[in-house]
């Protein structure tokens, strides 16, 4: 019934690609454990969840805004500024009273 389409399955990435010491966040909660006398043997299992931007620090989600969000919504900006110039230049506005 899939047309006969074979489909591969995603690759699953090493586990061992996945590095406490590489989160500065998992790494605090290790050593803050380590002084309890406790160790999680699961936390390599979470440092999927932190994208590799989180890595650059608590400037890094700062600068990806800055440079990379503002630009596009500047962009976005004015396009749609030209837009509506260019639509008010074929289509003028009509006069409206004001009372």
């Amino acid at each position: 019934m899939g047309g006969g389409h074979h489909v591969t399955p995603p690759k699953i990435p090493d586990y061992r690609i996945y590095k406490v010491e590489d989160i500065p966040h998992l790494m605090r909660t290790k050593l803050m454990l380590e002084k309890q006398g406790l160790k999680d043997p699961w936390l390599r299992n979470e440092v999927w969840r932190y994208p590799p931007e989180s890595q650059l620090g608590m400037w890094g989600p700062l600068r990806e805004v800055i440079f990379r969000k503002v630009g596009l919504g500047f962009g976005l900006a004015v396009l749609t500024i030209i837009g509506e110039k260019i639509y008010h230049h074929y289509y003028p506005p009509k006069e409206h009273h004001h009372h």
